[in-house]
């Protein structure tokens, strides 16, 4: 009786006959056919360049050009004029919204995030699985950049004020290109990607692109780490009785419940926290009548679904979502939520914990004299909204916060500021 092989070997000398066969019949391939190009050079990182920069060289490239208003149609606006240094790379002063354009006249529609700790943020997904090994939670629309998720990494990110309208107004790429061979920059960057490197607008618009993405993740500038609770979390600082009862609350899943989205705690793989999940959310932001672009009364910004962002615009029940941001140099803020509809953390943190409980105090009344919630969303899509604490409770009853402890909250989220020195040790 013939002994059997074994399945693997089987399997084994299957593929081999049959690779064979499918040898046998290929034909031969062209001598003179000209090779395929290596697969990995259509990566975003590859390296297409003859030489390629160092990251100190793509750095220094990437900081001149954020700093260089030539880019811009007006000639005034760099990116540092909307992500101040000074102001944790946020913007310097109190508008809802930036203007930009030809004059420096076009408002706008959401408020400029701050450009610090959004170096981990992952691309964007609509089903997301922390990385705790419980893949049995699905986090929903996580990741991306830009209050919408719509941007997978820095280099993109960096394309779209340079060519909005609205901001610094270039009709394409080409145009971005044209400024810099033309400006005061042009001959660094020949310096930094070779003499050449005009020849092919394509190349140079794509690694202008990855000198800004490069100098975003320059950690002195971006995230260097350098707040009190980071020198608390090292031991090398005390938070103070108010700061530390402003932690309690803030991580109280029964009071502020903020560290559900904006996490507080060190990761298990020792990571500092970045004070969001990356998550995308719908908490229900009154609408800013101040706004240009409110000033159509069928005009919604839905953040996820649109109108910025056009491939979800089917998903309904996305609309409403935004980003959740870091909350670290939250205090150096003068507007927040994505639309600047308030200019205090008082002010945000009492509608927090007063949007169910007393709604007059945040939204219009209709005709009829109801007060109309979630009024920056077309009626239907109530159910998008946020209900989790400290959004859980009923008109009439207590907030999850009182003043004082909204105090407290603040006096905490201060401690989250960069710059912060801790007294020297005694010796």
């Amino acid at each position: 009786m013939k002994k059997p092989m074994p399945s693997l070997l089987l399997a084994t000398l299957g593929a081999i006959s049959a690779a064979c066969l499918l040898a046998a019949c290929r034909p031969a391939p062209q001598k003179d056919a000209p090779a395929a190009p290596a697969a990995y050079l259509a990566g975003a990182y590859a390296p297409t360049l003859k030489h390629q920069p160092s990251v100190a060289a793509m750095t220094a490239m990437g900081r001149a050009m954020f700093f260089e208003p030539s880019l811009s149609v007006s000639g005034k606006l760099a990116c540092a004029s909307c992500h101040s240094p000074e102001h944790a790379y946020g913007p310097p002063n109190a508008l809802a919204v930036q203007l930009g354009g030809p004059e420096l006249k076009d408002a706008g529609t959401r408020a400029a995030p701050s450009l610090r700790y959004i170096q981990n943020a992952p691309a964007f997904t609509e089903h997301y699985h922390d990385d705790d090994g419980d893949d049995s939670v699905d986090a929903g629309p996580t990741g991306g950049r830009n209050w919408d998720g719509r941007a997978q990494s820095g280099h993109e990110q960096a394309l779209a004020p340079l060519l909005s309208p609205r901001e610094m107004g270039n009709r394409d790429g080409a145009a971005v290109v044209a400024k810099l061979r033309a400006g005061p920059l042009a001959a660094q960057f020949r310096q930094t990607y070779g003499d050449d490197i005009f020849e092919q607008p394509d190349q140079a618009l794509r690694w202008a692109l990855m000198s800004l993405e490069v100098f975003q993740e320059s950690p002195a500038d971006f995230y260097p780490y350098t707040s009190k609770y980071d020198a608390f979390l090292r031991k090398q600082a005390s938070l103070s009785p108010q700061e530390t009862r402003g932690l309690a609350l803030f991580n109280d899943e029964n009071k502020g419940n903020c560290a559900s989205c904006h996490i507080s705690r060190i990761s298990p793989g020792g990571a500092f926290p970045q004070f969001t999940d990356y998550g995308l959310i719908n908490i229900g932001v009154p609408r800013n009548a101040s706004l240009p672009a409110n000033g159509d009364p069928a005009y919604f910004d839905l953040g996820l679904c649109g109108p910025d962002r056009t491939d979800l615009t089917e998903h309904k029940e996305y609309c409403g979502s935004f980003k959740t941001p870091s909350l670290r140099n939250v205090a150096l803020r003068k507007v927040f939520f994505h639309n600047g509809s308030f200019d205090s953390l008082e002010q945000v943190l009492r509608f927090y914990v007063q949007r169910d409980t007393a709604p007059q105090k945040w939204y219009p009344k209709d005709k009829n004299g109801k007060v109309r919630k979630y009024n920056d969303m077309p009626p239907g899509m109530e159910a998008n909204v946020n209900v989790e604490a400290p959004f859980d409770r009923q008109p009439g009853q207590a907030p999850a916060l009182n003043e004082r402890e909204i105090a407290d909250v603040i006096a905490f989220l201060h401690t989250l500021t960069d710059g912060y020195r801790p007294a020297p040790a005694a010796h």
